[in-house]
């Protein structure tokens, strides 16, 4: 066989073997696999202010990489980190549900118990497969109805949405809204009657518009000005045997604008009495500023301790930094007798009487009457965001 013939054979038995089979069909557009995701909340919308205790959450399904049926969890926490935590003994802080249904689209939560008025709350969800635990979805916030409560051992009065708790509001005072109560004369107060008397508590609340200049629209004294006080006596406090009082003083206040208090503990006798001598109240004068919030709380048993913040519970100035700012006062005493009132009422200001100087006109909000420390998260939802 010649070169050429050789050359030639071989190249038509290489095309020949190395021609390919048609190949099966190619699918240009294969169905990608499944991906997890977590649910996208839905409702309430980021940090509404809500009418209700009882809010119903919404988020729209995540997606699974398995075959099979879904259901939710969800958490309620009046914590960013859904810690444990403690608030009042009456309504929840934090919630867990899990084992909810899954929806065509969407799933849902009703909340079944009141959750904890005035309270800025978090909230996330996540879904379940078995034993399979998707991730948590982003966090929202949402804030629970303001509204006040009167129950054993705890009081709580909110003042900034034009209404109040309060079984009288004496005087023409007028509520500002998102403020609180303003208290425009001397003669002015609110009062409350406590459930049960409380014997070991705490009474606090924010203020605004304290000054250096008292101004008494009725021509009464400004003297011994009150905050906040406590009796048995709704006629008049100063026949009362178990009052409390806290005092920012006016003009001729023995000094002038000292912060002060005054306790009866069963008797008006020396030895039943606590109340800042002279030189204490000296010690205890403060030029305070009309334009900030002042968080005021008093704490007794067989004592009272008064406490006076530069900011409000919300913080330095409502920021939501936290209760209180800078302490501009801090001082208590003691005795070997308690405050044991069969009755008890409270006052913001003062139930008063023409014996002694009466309530300090300002607005008051936020106002906290317990047998226990107030919850830190309590009047959140009155906090700038």
């Amino acid at each position: 066989m010649s070169r050429r013939l050789s050359i030639a054979v071989c190249l038509f038995v290489s095309l020949s073997c190395g021609k390919s089979s048609p190949s099966e069909p190619t699918d240009n557009n294969p169905t990608p696999p499944a991906v997890a995701a977590a649910p996208t909340l839905d409702a309430p919308a980021a940090d509404v202010q809500l009418a209700t205790l009882r809010p119903t959450l919404q988020v729209k399904n995540g997606t699974s990489a398995q075959t099979g049926a879904k259901t939710y969890e969800f958490q309620i926490s009046d914590r960013a980190d859904f810690a444990p935590s403690t608030g009042s003994a009456y309504y929840l802080v934090t919630l867990t549900r899990a084992g909810v249904v899954e929806g065509a689209t969407t799933s849902a939560f009703a909340v079944v118990q009141d959750l904890q008025p005035a309270t800025r709350f978090y909230w996330r969800a996540r879904w379940l497969q078995g034993a399979t635990a998707g991730d948590w979805s982003q966090t929202f916030t949402f804030r629970t109805q303001i509204v006040g409560f009167n129950r054993a051992g705890e009081l709580y009065d909110p003042l900034v949405n034009g209404e109040t708790i309060a079984e009288a509001r004496v005087g023409a005072s007028t509520f500002v809204d998102g403020k609180g109560l303003r208290l425009t004369d001397t003669n002015q107060h609110l009062r409350y009657r406590l459930v049960q008397p409380i014997w070991t508590g705490e009474f606090s609340l924010d203020v605004e518009g304290l000054s250096a200049n008292p101004v008494s629209p009725s021509g009464a004294s400004t003297g011994k000005l009150k905050i906040l006080s406590m009796d048995d006596d709704p006629v008049n406090h100063y026949t009362s045997d178990w009052l409390m009082n806290a005092q920012y003083r006016g003009f001729d206040g023995n000094p002038d604008h000292a912060i002060s208090f005054k306790m009866l503990l069963g008797e008006e006798v020396d030895a039943r009495k606590l109340e800042p001598d002279i030189g204490r109240r000296q010690a205890s004068v403060r030029q305070l500023n009309p334009g900030h919030t002042y968080y005021w709380k008093a704490t007794w048993a067989n004592f009272i301790q008064l406490l006076v913040q530069d900011g409000g519970v919300g913080g330095v100035n409502g920021t939501g930094s936290g209760q209180g700012g800078a302490t501009i006062y801090d001082y208590g005493q003691s005795s070997v007798f308690s405050y044991q009132p069969s009755l008890h009422f409270a006052y913001v200001g003062v139930n008063n009487s023409a014996v002694d100087t009466g309530s300090w006109p300002a607005t008051y909000r936020n106002v906290w009457i317990g047998s226990k420390t107030r919850p830190a998260t309590l009047g959140s939802a009155l906090w700038p965001r």
